[in-house]
């Protein structure tokens, strides 16, 4: 997933931006600034879980550093997942990209989430500042969203597939 944001890395928009020509059936889930959990776990009638597939320290992006306002050399904890919800295919792909300062205190436990979501723990008391980016990648539509949780930052990149959006419509006709 890190090459698809790497390479595309330029054609994030602001949510509001008026190029964006997003489907009108994805509209809500891009722009939407509640927890993407509850949401799917809802839309799937109560089905939804994680499946992680990459969780390590590594080098953030020249494109995240500078969301997140760090150095380009910086390592972070980078969490890559998928989720599910009432269907045997992923319907998202995640990348969370947590600085190291970000996994201090209360943080920490963003290190440890195993095939929890992430939502569950930003989401669980108060919603978190976010400022939001709308792409479209080769995988789909994507949002990436920068969050300001515990007074620290944190990206949240999610691209939703193919087999989400054939269930909207799907849901939509029946």
């Amino acid at each position: 997933m890190s090459e698809s944001f790497a390479r595309f890395s330029q054609r994030w928009y602001p949510a509001s931006h008026p190029l964006l020509d997003i489907p009108a059936s994805l509209r809500d889930w891009l722009l939407s600034s509640g927890s993407l959990t509850q949401q799917l776990t809802q839309f799937a009638h109560g089905q939804f879980h994680v499946q992680p597939f990459k969780q390590q320290f590594q080098r953030v992006l020249l494109h995240e550093s500078q969301l997140l306002g760090i150095s380009h050399t910086a390592n972070a904890w980078v969490r890559e997942v998928y989720l599910y919800g009432d269907q045997a295919q992923p319907w998202v792909k995640a990348r969370s990209i947590i600085p190291v300062k970000t996994l201090n205190g209360k943080g920490r436990q963003l290190k440890y989430l195993g095939s929890r979501s992430l939502g569950s723990v930003l989401f669980g008391r108060h919603a978190p500042l976010c400022q939001r980016q709308i792409a479209r990648l080769p995988a789909g539509w994507a949002r990436r969203s920068l969050y300001i949780w515990q007074q620290q930052p944190l990206i949240v990149q999610e691209v939703f597939l193919s087999d989400f959006c054939q269930a909207l419509i799907e849901r939509e006709h029946s």
